[in-house]
């Protein structure tokens, strides 16, 4: 999956919510403080790490690229 952001970028916990990979901001704070989150191959626990364009997020068996 794709998401295109207009912005420079996007915190990860948000990027969670609004590429539908969680439900809740409850959720992905759940998912990333469990280290099931990967930013671009590495397990990532920081809630407010910024998401760039050209990164990949992959979380309960799916991936989202940041165009």
């Amino acid at each position: 999956m794709q998401i295109e952001i207009t912005t420079e970028f996007i915190k990860l916990d948000a990027l969670l919510k609004f590429s539908g990979l969680a439900d809740t901001g409850g959720e992905a704070k759940l998912l990333i403080q469990e280290g099931k989150v990967m930013v671009n191959g590495e397990v990532c626990t920081m809630r407010g790490k910024k998401i760039r364009s050209g990164d990949v997020v992959a979380a309960c068996g799916d991936e989202v690229k940041v165009l």
